[in-house]
């Protein structure tokens, strides 16, 4: 687990940054920090919009006595992809805007589900509950 960890760590900041530098060359220096700064920003918004949402309905679910277990796999994504989106770079910025966005977000949200059901039913996720 802690060679992915390094190995994400690394290798995805020097794709961001050959991604940049190519993309640069074809428009220019300021229009690449231009795309940045928007990317920035807008993830931002849309991640604090969505955000506020997700929190909405955890409460409405909460409030209504049922687990918001799909809410929670919502908020999860938001928060990861927000942190995509303030990360400077393309390609953090679409897995970022895939996760903030709610019609893509939903394939992703059953996808996780998918394995998170896998993993149960293999026995290799393990809750812990503590009162």
């Amino acid at each position: 687990m802690l060679l992915k960890l390094i190995l994400l760590f690394t290798i995805v900041p020097i794709v961001e940054l050959a991604i940049l530098l190519k993309l640069s060359g074809y428009i220019g220096v300021g229009y690449t920090i231009l795309i940045v700064l928007l990317t920035g920003v807008l993830g931002a918004y849309l991640a604090k919009s969505e955000g506020k949402g997700v929190l909405r309905r955890i409460k409405l679910e909460m409030s209504q006595g049922r687990m918001p277990g799909d809410e929670l796999i919502n908020g999860l994504c938001v928060i990861v992809g927000g942190a995509f989106l303030l990360t400077p770079g393309i390609f953090t910025d679409a897995a970022g805007f895939c996760l903030v966005i709610p019609v893509t977000r939903e394939t992703i949200k059953f996808m996780i589900k998918k394995r998170i059901k896998r993993m149960i039913d293999e026995g290799t996720f393990i809750f812990y509950y503590r009162k």
